[in-house]
């Protein structure tokens, strides 16, 4: 099964999952994809033969949208998402703006923010469409993700490689996914 297939299929497995991105597609927010640990999570406990992923502690909504790059849309946006299922914890950025953030060149799309997150297994997002297909945002693919292999992205195996390993020693995904084929850097 191609690993887009694949992870169309763990994906719509899980219906916590599937609600979120349901609550989340509601919004109509443009270029708007649910990512990082809500996808990664999923595919490393389905990996490691869980019968449950359970999601993260926050749930990352990424969009795109230049002309409202204000930190306060984000936060409204977000205390929507609170008022359809306050048992969730959101956390909603408009990429747009976390090129400031993150001190790199500004980003023109969510996929090309994406390629500048720590690891490459975590680069990865999806959204339901208008017509309920699983749509797959992997700007740098989904190989390390389905092999387990948590790398750094280009960014952080030169001037931000401290913090990769920073994230590496807080995030102990080892204990969590004990088969993970860690690269240093």
């Amino acid at each position: 099964m191609p690993t887009h297939a694949q992870l169309r299929a763990v994906i719509a497995a899980d219906p916590l999952r599937m609600r979120c991105l349901t609550l989340v597609r509601a919004l109509a927010l443009p270029d708007c994809w649910v990512a990082a640990g809500f996808v990664r999570s999923a595919v490393w406990d389905h990996l490691h033969r869980r019968g449950r992923s359970a999601l993260p502690a926050d749930i990352d909504v990424i969009w795109f949208d230049q002309a409202r790059c204000d930190a306060a849309v984000d936060a409204e946006i977000e205390a929507r998402l609170r008022r359809a299922d306050a048992s969730l914890e959101w956390s909603v950025k408009n990429q747009a703006r976390m090129h400031l953030h993150n001190g790199d060149r500004p980003y023109r799309t969510a996929a090309d923010a994406m390629c500048h997150w720590p690891e490459t297994a975590t680069a990865i997002g999806v959204r339901l469409s208008e017509e309920g297909e699983i749509e797959v945002a992997a700007p740098l693919g989904l190989d390390d993700l389905f092999a387990l292999i948590v790398r750094p992205t280009a960014a952080f195996r030169g001037r931000k490689r401290q913090v990769y390993l920073d994230r590496l020693a807080a995030k102990r995904w080892s204990e969590t996914w004990p088969d993970l084929r860690i690269v240093q850097g």
